[in-house]
């Protein structure tokens, strides 16, 4: 059974940054694409960023390009999100997703697996 963990959220000011981590276990990590999505009050849980297997192809949404980056390390099963230049729009819940296959995408109804969330919240 995959199980994805989240940690990291927290309560910073416009301008600040936050490091959210994603622990996975359950299944080989490495040989899967992984994402991140958020979720605000009263709207639809929404695409932030997603990573292919090896790392290398990484896409954003552009809401946060610029400003967030998506990370993977294999040889310790977690995948990373660090967001800097905050914005209180970004207040949201954040979880971390993975999809059944390798391929990496940007479509929350192609993804299997999903954390608890975490929350962050950015005051002005």
């Amino acid at each position: 059974q995959v199980q994805l963990v989240e940690s990291g959220g927290g309560l910073v000011q416009a301008g600040g940054s936050l490091r959210l981590s994603c622990a996975c276990s359950g299944r080989t990590f490495s040989s899967y694409a992984m994402g991140w999505f958020r979720q605000a009050p009263g709207k639809e849980r929404e695409f932030v960023a997603a990573i292919s297997w090896t790392g290398g192809r990484r896409y954003y949404a552009d809401s946060v390009k610029g400003r967030f980056t998506i990370s993977r390390d294999n040889a310790k099963n977690t995948v990373a999100l660090q967001m800097n230049s905050l914005k209180p729009e970004d207040t949201a819940v954040y979880y971390c997703a993975a999809p059944p296959t390798s391929t990496i995408t940007t479509r929350k109804y192609e993804y299997d697996y999903w954390g608890q969330g975490t929350q962050v919240t950015v005051s002005s």
